[in-house]
């Protein structure tokens, strides 16, 4: 177990971002779903909006650390992809 005073606080620091970060995710991946479900009802304005919802969160997470850049690129890439194909047909 963890005894020195430093450790046990940097476990602390780890637990509160464990749950911050997990939050996050947790929401940007509801919010794509949205964008999803908006797609498949093929609903562009609603798609649109919900699209524009992740472009935001997945940026937030990008600028806190807890996405990579390039992930958040790809992921909003293929929404946006499936998105303009519905606009398309």
């Amino acid at each position: 177990m963890i005894i020195h005073p430093s450790a046990i606080k940097r476990h602390r620091q780890s637990l509160k971002k464990r749950a911050k970060n997990k939050e996050a995710k947790s929401r940007i991946r509801t919010l794509i779903k949205k964008v999803h479900q908006a797609i498949e009802a093929k609903n562009r304005e609603v798609a649109s909006l919900h699209l524009r919802e992740v472009n935001r969160a997945l940026g937030k997470a990008v600028s806190q650390g807890i996405l990579k850049r390039n992930t958040a690129s790809r992921w909003l890439s293929r929404l946006a992809r499936s998105a303009s194909q519905l606009v398309a047909a």
